[in-house]
């Protein structure tokens, strides 16, 4: 692409440049490059600065490539290209920049020399990285295991491409809309020194400043001894704006310092005294003798020199002033910079504990509507994290024989990549190339190239070169391959470090089909055919129970046999008067009663602990406001509406399951749900197509209790720790109340739960959404929206999803509900949610796609672990790092005070997989960019006093010590187990009997009798 329309000095002959730089190379890159300040001035620290989102108004490639948009006419590209271009003019000019899915993208476009040349500028600090992530992730609808990947992804670029010079040092996360502790936790677990906020409440935001409070520690976890998660925080004083008046980019209409085209603009005696006035108004509100001013914002520099030199004016006319008795310097600087002077001030800081949700910006604009905006794609991140990890283990499991195999070449590369950079509130043109479909099925998964991968690694884990099919619309009953074959194959492969049970649930045409697990045995089956009582149609469904091993998998043969009636169960169109007629499902476990007069959920019992709850669930929605928008919720009436106190309902009863079929309206419906065995009551909602009124409606299901719960309720953050919530406070400020409904919302990335001390109800998620106690003994989350109005964010639309017939989308989506003992229930919902986000993968295929066996009996079942994992342990990341060397992250999941499973935890790791031996572990940092043992961290005192711990950076593979919360991550130098009598024996091992497939002869003769 051409670049001759961006304005800019010629660039010099790249030999004075080399010389040039070769000059100036006098420090290694880090905070010994920092330009000196001045200790007896008040030093301002000019941070030039681009904030480039990746995807939202435009896709990832219009941004990169100069297509435009009335308000972003430059390209990503072009601003790399100038920002270069503008350094070289002035060794005193510094850049720092954030997002690496941009910035490899245009390295990778760059020739050696430049690539030089940039290294150079690296090395010497003008050209600094700060945050490091693939993208600056949302803080409230992400969950932790894909912002610890998509960090890995981009710190470890900067890592290989720059060394320690290119290694950030602070975070920069200065437009999410609200901040989560588990991020500061885990920032701090990566190495970093400090944070920069943007966004805080203006409420909190002014009484830190009346306070001097806009710098403090933040501890980001109450589990992890100090200061493992404590992360010094710092507030910018204008989000990430220059200051009104000195914005100098294309896009903005400030008047220049410099002469244009011949022109004079020359007001830099007033823009000079307007700067003197502002820097002291601004350290009026922070503590030290240095503050820092940002010069840039979205998309800014496409014309950098332009920028700079007004800029390097500004700079030296507020510094002649000092020889007129001012006390203020200014001086280009870098986030990173300015935090080193702050650690040198040798001041105790305050001390936060809590978390900066919810987030608002005025009165009544309070971002708490994106928690749950695009519900669909928030739940397609979901499951591409699920597929990620997925192929990430099966790569490391089989070795290069995932990448390179009988199905071609795999790479999880482009997956992560495509994964990592899910927002959930870009326009709908950016979400809907991602969730191309519209409807409620999950879309394509990124990268067909990961299927390959998959693919590949099955066949040689398993001997048998299968051609995969995968069914992306199974959550709304569609599978070719299932509603058509005759016969075929269900592997289900099982993420998770223990073994799992799991009811598979396949569309089938009529018919009834004989099951057989691994071993040949016939597994119990039934096929079920559902009323319609939603915007989908159900063919009929096979079910049957299937189990898969830890870190494997069961293969499941399918075969149809002679055409059998499907079940329906007992079933009923509407309530009834009758008392004689008690509308109950129940398991061993748990039993629900329903309201016989409306068929409303009524009542819950857990059997083993002896609980009893009266729990009524149902469905309202909140009028919109014209207020309301894809990212401020504002209802127009506190109370909502509800759809229906009286839905349409039936009931089915089977051998393996028990379902209460509700409509409420033509667009809402529920299915509650139990399974033979199962702890937990599902529930699984369908809402859509929206209808339209005159600004839209915002769709709630509610659950109210009589449950002393005094105010209180508890979200988790980023499906990790809890945070205690309170209805109508704050923790660190004094709250004036101007939205009672959308100022108690709270994101919810996994669960909710609310607690009289004795009983606990808990609610699990399959998505973020946004979740809120508004009562006493209630709770309510989020589950759709559809708006007609804008909310003058910044989107420049109304939230107007629509579905493949371009009626409004029509959202599938579970919540899980466990009834526990409130000292106890900290082990159910930890090990449900982890099941919850890595539930088991089933793929399909038949033997008429085979293409051959890898030599010996085809394996039927596999496990990579010779034994569980503890329930406390959760397997994070196993993932293939180089040849011969993993990835592996092992985290304790629980926190500190939540039972017995709090309890340390010790592995022995040199024998525990199956498929290879790890013969040596180095411990790195969360993020593996940096051994743990050499990072140094800034030290900061606290005005609670000193803290005092003691790092042990010991390491042995035979003990391997995980502490509530801990978690901890190697590389995992590994040698193969290719011994082809272990291999061979494992393939005997998971071979079917003979007895088992007579089994199965036996069984269709009898249904042919």
């Amino acid at each position: 692409m051409a670049h001759g329309s961006v304005p800019g000095p010629p660039i010099p002959s790249i030999t004075l440049l080399i010389v040039l730089l070769m000059v100036l190379k006098a420090h290694a890159g880090g905070y010994e490059t920092c330009p000196k300040v001045h200790p007896d001035m008040l030093n301002v620290h000019l941070v030039a600065h681009t904030h480039n989102d990746v995807g939202w108004l435009k896709t990832v490639d219009q941004y990169f490539y100069e297509v435009s948009l009335p308000l972003f006419p430059g390209s990503v590209r072009n601003i790399l290209d100038s920002v270069v271009r503008a350094l070289l003019v002035n060794p005193t000019r510094r850049f720092t920049y954030v997002e690496m899915a941009f910035f490899s993208r245009w390295w990778k476009l760059q020739n050696k020399r430049m690539q030089k040349i940039v290294q150079d500028l690296v090395h010497q600090g003008r050209l600094e990285f700060a945050n490091g992530g693939w993208v600056m992730n949302d803080e409230a609808t992400t969950h932790y295991g894909a912002i610890v990947d998509q960090m890995t992804l981009g710190l470890n670029f900067l890592e290989n491409t720059f060394g320690k010079d290119g290694r950030p040092h602070v975070a920069w996360h200065i437009d999410p809309f609200g901040h989560s502790r588990e991020q500061a936790s885990l920032f701090a677990q990566m190495g970093f020194d400090g944070i920069f906020l943007g966004r805080v409440d203006y409420q909190d935001k002014n009484i830190r400043k009346r306070m001097h409070q806009m710098e403090q520690v933040w501890r980001g976890s109450v589990s992890l001894p100090p200061p493992t998660a404590d992360l010094f925080t710092c507030i910018l004083p204008n989000v990430y704006e220059p200051p009104r008046g000195f914005c100098w980019d294309v896009l903005c209409s400030d008047p220049t310092m410099v002469e244009e085209n011949g022109t004079s603009v020359y007001i830099a005696d007033l823009v000079v005294v307007q700067f003197l006035r502002i820097a002291a108004d601004q350290a009026s509100h922070y503590r030290t003798r240095n503050i820092i001013m940002t010069m840039g914002s979205d998309f800014h520099f496409g014309e950098a020199e332009r920028w700079f030199k007004n800029l390097d004016k500004l700079i030296q006319l507020v510094n002649a002033q000092q020889a007129k008795g001012s006390r203020v310097h200014a001086l280009y600087s870098t986030p990173a910079c300015y935090l080193q002077e702050l650690n040198k001030a040798n001041l105790t800081w305050s001390l936060k504990e809590d978390d900066f949700f919810p987030y608002a910006d005025g009165p009544h604009e309070f971002w708490t509507g994106y928690f749950s905006s695009r519900p669909a794609l928030k739940r397609y991140e979901r499951l591409s994290y699920n597929f990620l990890q997925v192929c990430n283990q099966l790569e490391a499991l089989a070795g290069h024989a995932a990448n390179a195999g009988p199905f071609g070449s795999g790479n999880s590369g482009p997956l992560s990549r495509c994964q990592l950079g899910r927002s959930g509130y870009g326009r709908s043109i950016v979400a809907g190339l991602v969730l191309r479909r519209g409807t409620m099925a999950a879309p394509p998964l990124c990268s067909p190239s990961s299927q390959v991968l998959l693919s590949n690694a099955l066949a040689r884990l398993s001997g048998a070169k299968h051609k995969l099919t995968f069914c992306h619309g199974l959550n709304v009953s569609v599978c070719p391959l299932s509603q058509g074959a005759a016969h075929f194959q269900v592997l289900v492969y099982n993420p998770l470090g223990r073994h799992v049970n799991w009811m598979v649930r396949l569309p089938v045409s009529k018919g009834h089909f004989v099951v057989l697990d691994p071993n040949g045995q016939t597994v119990q089956s039934e096929v079920v055919k559902y009323p319609g009582v939603d915007c989908v149609k159900h063919p009929p469904e096979l079910l049957f129970r299937a189990s898969a091993p830890p870190l494997g998998f069961h293969s499941y043969s399918v075969t149809k046999a002679p055409a059998k009636k499907p079940q329906t169960g007992s079933t009923r169109s509407s309530p009834q008067e009758s008392q004689s007629s008690v509308l109950i499902i129940e398991n061993e476990h748990t039993r629900v009663v329903f309201d016989n007069h409306t068929g409303i959920l009524k009542e819950i019992e857990n059997r083993d602990q002896k609980l009893l709850l009266r729990v009524q669930q149902t469905f309202f929605w909140y009028n919109a406001s014209r207020n309301s928008g894809a990212y401020v919720f504002a209802p127009e009436q506190l109370n909502p509406l509800p759809i229906s106190f009286s839905p349409e309902i039936h009931l089915v009863k089977t051998a393996l399951v028990q379902e209460v079929h509700q409509k409420f309206s033509e667009w809402c419906s529920q299915v509650v749900r139990l399974y033979p065995g199962q702890r937990y009551l599902e529930l699984e909602w369908t809402v859509g197509p929206i209808p339209l009124d005159e600004f839209g409606k915002e769709i709630i299901s509610r659950f109210d209790t009589e449950l002393k719960t005094r105010g209180l309720f508890y979200t988790d953050s980023n499906g990790r720790e809890i945070l205690q919530r309170r209805r109508d406070y704050r923790p660190t400020w004094n709250l004036k109340r101007t939205e009672p409904v959308a100022g108690n919302y709270y994101p919810v990335n996994s669960r909710i739960y609310i607690t009289d001390g004795n009983m606990q109800l808990t609610v699990l998620t399959d998505r973020s959404q946004g979740g809120s106690s508004l009562k006493d003994g209630s709770l309510e989350l989020m589950v759709h929206r559809r708006l007609n109005s804008d909310d003058q964010k910044g989107l420049d639309e109304p939230l107007m999803e629509t579905g493949p017939n371009e009626q409004g989308l029509c959202v599938r989506g579970k919540h899980l509900v466990l009834l526990d003992r409130t000292q106890m229930a900290a082990a159910g919902h930890r090990l449900l949610a982890e099941k919850v986000v890595l539930a088991p993968q089933v793929v399909f295929y038949t033997n008429e796609d085979s293409l051959g066996r890898s030599g010996g009996i085809p394996r039927r079942k596999f496990s990579a672990l010779h034994q569980e994992l503890p329930p406390a342990v959760r397997l994070l990341t196993l993932a293939q790092w180089g040849p011969r060397k993993l990835l592996l992250r092992l985290e304790h999941q629980f926190a500190v005070g939540e039972g017995n499973l709090s309890s340390p935890v010790t592995l022995d790791l040199r024998d525990l997989f199956s498929t290879f031996t790890i013969t040596h572990l180095q411990e790195t940092t969360l993020a593996a960019n940096q051994p743990r043992d050499r990072v140094s961290r800034l030290q900061w005192t606290l005005k609670t006093g000193p803290v005092l711990h003691a790092l042990n950076f010991s390491l042995d593979s035979a003990a391997v010590t995980l502490q509530p919360m801990e978690i901890r991550t190697f590389l995992a130098s590994i040698k193969w187990k290719r011994s082809p009598r272990a291999w061979d024996a494992a393939l005997r091992a998971g071979a079917p009997s003979s007895q088992g497939w007579v089994n199965c002869c036996l069984s269709i003769l009898l249904l042919l009798l």
